[in-house]
């Protein structure tokens, strides 16, 4: 493969990402790092947790009546998970290069290129904002039982009730988290790591997905369903599960792009 151009931006220069092959199973690896990094760093990890755990608990507890807001919302929270999880990230990267365990130097992490991981959230602000009102439309048009409670709701899932409205409704959250999943895979990750503009740290997430689809799909099921499973325990799986994820995403960084080159 021929070496990527420099693309001057302004007065500095910034080399686009190159991507590379991994293995279909590399995800099982980047889970098993990612509870390294977990083990490593308890407390910080934990922090990140109890945060994803709460925000989901407070979402069930305040439209416990108004469960098709609850639904939006949660996967809104998923679809915003790559910008939530930036403090897990450096966790990592802190620890990949020695650093002790540390909570505070994460919280800001933002900062240091906070224009265009600004310009990341806008966009996926976009597309949740999108997606709950998607959402709110496909309730309206094929949701046809009566509307109980949220366990209720989970109950009428769970017995296939109402089919129609299950395969529609997942149909297009499917394609929401597909976009969701293809430009945010490593992009955050990059971003913090390599300073690297938004767009072709979107545009190198999409590439690794493109370039490597067994192992991203088998990566998207993980993250699903240790999702899943997190939520069944009435969240209080994600104070554990959600850490591991985020952690293991920023090996999955490590490993589908390749690392910059030193300065001149």
């Amino acid at each position: 493969m021929s070496q990527p151009e420099d693309v001057k931006l302004g007065t500095e220069e910034w080399a686009f990402p190159v991507v590379r092959d991994v293995g279909a199973g590399a995800p099982l690896h980047w889970l098993r790092s990612g509870w390294a990094d977990f083990r490593a760093c308890p407390i910080p990890s934990l922090f990140y947790g109890f945060c994803f755990a709460a925000m989901g608990l407070l979402v069930t507890m305040v439209f416990e009546h108004a469960y098709a807001y609850t639904v939006a919302l949660t996967s809104g929270f998923l679809l915003l998970g790559p910008f939530l999880a930036m403090g897990l990230y450096e966790i990592s990267r802190r620890r990949e290069q020695g650093a002790a365990c540390a909570l505070l130097p994460t919280l800001t992490v933002w900062k240091r290129n906070a224009g265009n991981i600004g310009i990341f959230a806008v966009v996926l602000g976009i597309v949740f904002l999108v997606w709950a009102r998607a959402s709110m439309v496909v309730f309206a048009l094929f949701y046809t039982n009566e509307m109980p409670n949220l366990s209720g709701f989970l109950t009428q899932l769970l017995a296939l009730d109402n089919l129609e409205f299950l395969l529609v409704y997942f149909g297009v959250g499917l394609i929401f988290a597909t976009i969701v999943f293809a430009v945010s895979v490593i992009s955050v990750p990059l971003m913090l790591d390599r300073n690297q503009d938004a767009i072709s740290s979107m545009l190198t997430s999409v590439g690794a997905l493109m370039r490597n689809p067994s192992a991203m799909i088998l990566w998207a099921f993980l993250i699903a369903g240790l999702t899943v499973i997190g939520f069944m325990t009435f969240h209080l799986g994600l104070v554990v599960l959600m850490p591991i994820v985020g952690h293991a995403s920023w090996h999955a960084y490590r490993d589908l792009v390749l690392p910059a080159a030193p300065a001149g």
